[in-house]
């Protein structure tokens, strides 16, 4: 139970911030306001952004079940994770945090959001390939070098005849 309590204290903070208070400002600084009707983009917006919610929770329970730990660098999981979304994708928890921005925006009709959304996917590539992935190579060795080999990094599916190795394009 205690490593519940600390997986959804770990996943309000990062949605806390990045999820909600950064694009919170941006609306604010923007002059953005949330529109007079809802209409077809608002819709689309909310589908998106609720399909976003449901993988990064899936993602946090998932963390917390499977891998005994949280998604936080500083406590990490004490076994491999490649369950639940997982098993189709290495970062499904970054994929929903972006649709989530990605609903945002297109709720909004923002192109601010837009470029927010795109930011927070290169800002965390970047992060996933200098220091996730060397880590949970450090952490767990030809586990995680397997399942490199079979599960992409970005895409969902199965790779097909590509090397283990963590350091190629994914």
């Amino acid at each position: 139970m205690f490593v519940l309590a600390r997986t959804i204290t770990y996943a309000s903070i990062f949605i806390g911030l990045f999820v909600v208070f950064v694009p919170a400002r941006l609306l604010t600084w923007s002059g953005i306001v949330r529109p007079e009707s809802i209409g077809v983009w608002q819709v689309a917006g909310m589908l998106v952004g609720a399909g976003g919610t449901f993988l990064v929770l899936w993602c946090v329970l998932t963390f917390a079940f499977v891998g005994r730990g949280t998604p936080a660098p500083f406590d990490a999981p004490r076994r491999l994770v490649a369950h639940g979304p997982y098993r189709f994708v290495r970062n499904p928890m970054y994929i929903g945090a972006a649709l989530i921005l990605a609903g945002a925006a297109v709720f909004y009709e923002s192109a601010p959001f837009i470029i927010y959304t795109a930011l927070f996917l290169l800002i965390t590539h970047v992060f996933v390939v200098a220091y996730e992935e060397p880590t949970l190579l450090r952490l767990f060795g030809s586990e995680y070098e397997d399942y490199c080999g079979t599960v992409r990094r970005w895409r969902p599916g199965r790779t097909r005849g590509e090397s283990g190795s963590v350091s190629g394009p994914r």
